[in-house]
């Protein structure tokens, strides 16, 4: 897949084709039905199929000191477009310029003359332009002045309700990740590297990486059941991990803290990616480390039982 950064000054054989116009977080089950609308469109017409995303986020870029809200880094967005198919994704600048253009700017300076759109692809509830003034009806009309035809997705219903990121980021808060994996179409997953820590899980017989939780959506506090893959290997290993602040110990930073079954090398420094299979418990305060030892045991027990259910292949 291609990357292209930015919308000025772009090359022939980089503009025109079906694009789909989105921030798409998690890249959820709502939005693979768009991207698949658009997908189609672009086989029957024989034109690339391409995928607008903004850089900042837009809620980034109004609340910088605000609550971390995101579902999936950057790469990994990209790399869960490119399995949907898409063959050039254009990150664009969300900053002072592209907030304060309004809606027929931004059709004519982004998506005509920018980037050449034949066809755009948005959700129903889409709005877009200064103030978000501009919705599907709006870009329909100025696809009509400037060249392309503008198409809304209808949004995907779950057992709940309409699928968003939003229900995703309130199921995790919750720890109900079985509920986001439904949303998403896929376990969550967390991507760092993993940090140096203080290595008090060793001297009790349970060793963790430490992996950073930045701007990513804090999922409820708590024991999870996770699998993790080491440096896009392909190979999943289990494990279990907490996520909190570990008030046995007295700590404050928010972290995410993984012990890997049956596992003993040194991954300082190595990309990982965590995927969350099930909540197991809250996490909570116990008197001293033996206390906290032995509930580490019966939490890596329940996580290996489900574990064998949930994943397939090798998984240590």
């Amino acid at each position: 897949m291609d990357i292209v950064h930015g919308f000025s000054g772009l090359d022939a054989s980089r503009k025109g084709g079906a694009f789909a116009l989105g921030n798409f977080d998690g890249v959820h089950r709502g939005h693979q039905a768009l991207l698949t609308l658009a997908r189609t469109h672009a086989a029957e017409h024989a034109m690339a199929f391409c995928a607008i995303v903004f850089d900042p986020h837009p809620r980034d870029f109004f609340r910088p000191d605000g609550a971390p809200f995101h579902l999936m880094s950057d790469p990994r967005r990209a790399t869960v477009l490119a399995a949907q198919g898409v063959e050039r994704l254009h990150v664009l600048p969300f900053d002072t310029a592209m907030m304060n253009r309004d809606p027929g700017a931004f059709a004519r300076e982004v998506l005509h003359d920018g980037l050449g759109v034949d066809a755009v692809f948005t959700g129903a509830d889409f709005q877009f332009g200064k103030d978000r003034a501009g919705d599907i009806a709006t870009l329909k009309e100025l696809g009509e002045a400037y060249g392309f035809t503008a198409h809304a997705a209808d949004l995907v219903a779950g057992e709940a309700g309409v699928i968003s990121s939003t229900r995703i980021r309130d199921a995790l808060a919750e720890g109900r990740v079985k509920d986001a994996e439904a949303l998403l179409g896929r376990p969550w997953v967390i991507d760092g590297a993993v940090e140096e820590g203080d290595r008090r899980g060793r001297t009790i017989g349970f060793p963790t990486a430490n992996i950073p939780l930045g701007r990513y959506q804090r999922p409820k506090f708590g024991v999870y059941a996770v699998s993790v893959q080491l440096d896009a290997s392909g190979h999943w290993l289990a494990g279990v991990a907490n996520v909190g602040v570990r008030p046995t110990v007295a700590g404050q930073e928010e972290r995410l803290e993984v012990h890997l079954f049956d596992f003993n090398r040194d991954i300082y420094g190595r990309s990982v990616a965590v995927s969350f299979h099930a909540f197991l418990r809250p996490e909570q305060k116990f008197a001293g480390l033996d206390e906290l030892k032995a509930q580490i045991g019966k939490d890596a027990e329940a996580a290996r039982r489900i574990l064998a259910d949930t994943l397939t292949g090798p998984v240590s």
